[in-house]
């Protein structure tokens, strides 16, 4: 299989803290493949239209639990995701 590069925007950060502890100790991200309101150019798009034209639907969720992260992500952040197989 060969590489594959998707843009994705956050749709959702969901902080969750445990009623007996302080502070939040994870988060649900969701992402979703990038959409644009923008009209395709002539000889070329724009990224986000180039991007859903190959990838129009995508939805992935990850739990983060890496103190360093908490609270790093925000909703309408978009972030390149590459997918290269991993060796067994």
């Amino acid at each position: 299989m060969s590489e594959m590069r998707a843009k994705m925007s956050i749709s959702s950060v969901e902080p969750l803290t445990p009623v007996a502890e302080e502070g939040v100790v994870q988060e649900t991200l969701t992402m979703n493949a990038v959409v644009s309101d923008e009209a395709f150019g002539e000889n070329g798009e724009s990224e986000n239209n180039t991007y859903s034209r190959w990838t129009p639907t995508a939805e992935l969720k990850m739990v983060i639990t890496n103190p360093t992260l908490l609270g790093k992500f925000k909703v309408g952040e978009e972030y390149y995701v590459d997918f290269i197989k991993a060796e067994a």
